[in-house]
């Protein structure tokens, strides 16, 4: 259904009477705007005036209607040209629907309608272009870095710093960092805010596609080039063209393609499995991987002349628990975030909260602070998160005190309950393995039940230490 939005159409037409019968047929809907020319030059000195849809006559009187639809063409390729011709030829409507004309009407009894259904089915373009123009600008801004990325501390600084060099060029960029610092999101603000926007990212996990099948997802395969190929299909590279491909986790690529990867990013060309043909690729590339890629080629386990290929401009991530204060910035940043996505209003965390949260070592970086954040808004009884409301679930091999920061007495406190509850509360037992005195652990246990300085406590109270 089309938007009652108004329109700017013009019409080029040297017959007065054609005139006429154009300016009639456009004003039958209110929401056009329609300016009537005479010549193909009057219409292309006011093409500033940015009309939507131009009618044209094949035959003017200054120009022919291929020069005219060329020349609306190179000055705004996105303007709908409707060809109005007083010969049906079908190869003179080929040819100009070749150059861009978006549709070629015959005068004769039917133009009328035919007119006013092409008018349609342009406005009908138009709205999508409008919308993918809108969800295109809506991404970009999404993926500005300010908006995307959320930290002060110098090491975030420096991150930015990098980016803002990598947008300016094509340079393969390639980023590092433990799991879950965010090395996609990095990406696509690159992506987004380069030269490239407007063309496709394409995002390929390695480690997430079964070894067999990353060269034929990578490269694409023709019909019949192996079992199950029952079509041809394109390979990410070419969904990629003239926009980013983003190959994660680039180190758990099996040696054997490596070498295949390379030459595709030497050559800029790919030819698909099972193929002859050659396609030429304008690509971008950025890389990213949690390993150390140098210590991988000492090892052999990746090429050295595809690691200084892939290198370019090298971004490395620093660890949440590097940045400080970000802590805090992101952990308000995703409640708001969680709040707006689950309509929940006005939460915020108490300074205790804030405390625990500077505390806590985040193995898994921000994508363990998110499900954390998330969990405590959930948890919170009011408006309020408080310390409590805060668990953290590491499923590292370490306990979660030694990935908290604490005091040495604090820690001492953890120790001593952790073994405590391992060996169902026996202090004879406890005191052996940790090489203490009996009246160590009562001691700690008593300042413990005065002060109530651990977040931990024991499993029952009541119970009478042997």
């Amino acid at each position: 259904m089309l938007q009652e939005e108004s329109i700017k159409i013009f019409a080029v037409e040297d017959d007065p009477t054609y005139r006429k019968f154009l300016e009639y047929t456009l004003s039958l809907n209110p929401d056009i705007e329609n300016q009537i020319f005479e010549t193909g030059q009057a219409c292309l000195d006011v093409l500033h005036l940015k009309p939507s849809i131009i009618t044209i006559d094949y035959s003017l009187p200054d120009m022919s209607g291929k020069e005219l639809l060329e020349k609306i063409k190179a000055f705004d390729s996105s303007i709908f040209v409707i060809v109005i011709s007083g010969q049906e030829d079908v190869g003179t409507a080929v040819e100009l629907l070749k150059l861009g004309a978006f549709d070629y009407i015959t005068k004769d009894q039917e133009t009328k309608g035919r007119l006013l259904h092409a008018i349609n089915n342009a406005r009908k373009n138009l709205s999508l272009v409008n919308e993918l123009d809108q969800l295109k600008q809506e991404v970009s801004q999404k993926y500005e870095f300010s908006k995307s990325i959320i930290g002060n501390s110098p090491a975030m600084k420096q991150v930015f710093s990098m980016m803002e060099k990598a947008v300016k060029t094509n340079i393969t960029v390639s980023i590092t960092g433990e799991t879950g610092t965010g090395k996609e999101v990095v990406a696509k603000a690159i992506h987004y805010n380069s030269e490239r926007k407007s063309k496709p990212f394409v995002a390929v996990n390695l480690a997430a596609i079964p070894k067999e099948l990353v060269e034929s997802e990578l490269f694409g395969y023709e019909k019949g080039a192996f079992t199950g190929a029952a079509s041809r299909r394109v390979g990410k590279f070419e969904e990629a063209q003239g926009g980013t491909i983003f190959l994660d986790e680039i180190g758990e690529m099996e040696i054997n393609l490596q070498a295949k990867l390379l030459r595709v990013l030497q050559e800029r060309e790919i030819t698909r499995i099972g193929g002859n043909q050659v396609t030429k690729l304008d690509v971008r590339v950025l890389v990213a991987t949690h390993r150390d890629l140098a210590e991988e080629v000492k090892s052999e386990n990746f090429r050295e002349d595809l690691y200084y290929r892939l290198l370019g401009l090298p971004i490395h991530l620093p660890p949440l628990r590097d940045r400080g204060n970000d802590i805090i910035l992101l952990a308000r940043f995703l409640l708001n975030q969680f709040c707006k996505e689950n309509n929940m209003a006005g939460v915020t965390f108490s300074k205790s909260a804030q405390e625990k949260l500077l505390k806590y070592n985040f193995p898994g970086n921000v994508r363990e602070l998110k499900s954390t954040i998330e969990l405590a808004a959930v948890m919170a009884e009011g408006q309020l998160i408080e310390a409590d409301d805060i668990r953290f679930n590491s499923i590292r091999k370490e306990e979660n005190f030694i990935l908290e920061e604490l005091t040495m007495r604090e820690y001492t406190f953890r120790i001593i309950l952790h073994f405590l509850k391992k060996y169902d509360n026996n202090v004879l037992l406890v005191a052996k393995k940790l090489d203490i005195g009996k009246s160590t652990i009562y001691r700690y246990l008593k300042e413990i039940e005065e002060e109530n300085a651990t977040p931990e406590k024991i499993d029952n109270p009541e119970t009478t230490f042997a």
